[in-house]
């Protein structure tokens, strides 16, 4: 599999882990209001409703992904990803599905 991988982090946070499924296509946004980190990534379901961060710690970043610093600057406002694994920690890994990334 190629492409750009990133970490979905806080999931149990939003107590979704249920209800994301494999394949499906979720949205990431830049959270230009969150005072933890300038380059947050907050990923949703297409309605709106929050899954998690893209991960931007090497304490949270899983081997072989990209982290919100890499990411955050390859689009503007918005893009898509599709969910690929999800791990028994309750991180998730997903994969950007703009064909430029």
């Amino acid at each position: 599999m190629t492409g750009t991988f990133i970490t979905i982090t806080h999931i149990p946070d939003y107590a979704l882990s249920p209800f994301l499924r494999i394949g499906e296509t979720l949205k990431m946004k830049k959270d230009h209001d969150n005072i933890y980190d300038e380059e947050a990534i907050l990923v949703c379901k297409p309605e709106g409703t929050k899954v998690g961060y893209c991960a931007n710690s090497v304490k949270t970043v899983c081997r072989g992904t990209h982290s919100a610093g890499y990411v955050y600057h390859l689009f503007d406002e918005e893009t898509e990803c599709e969910l690929c694994f999800i791990t028994p920690e309750g991180a998730a890994i997903a994969r950007l599905k703009d064909e430029n990334l």
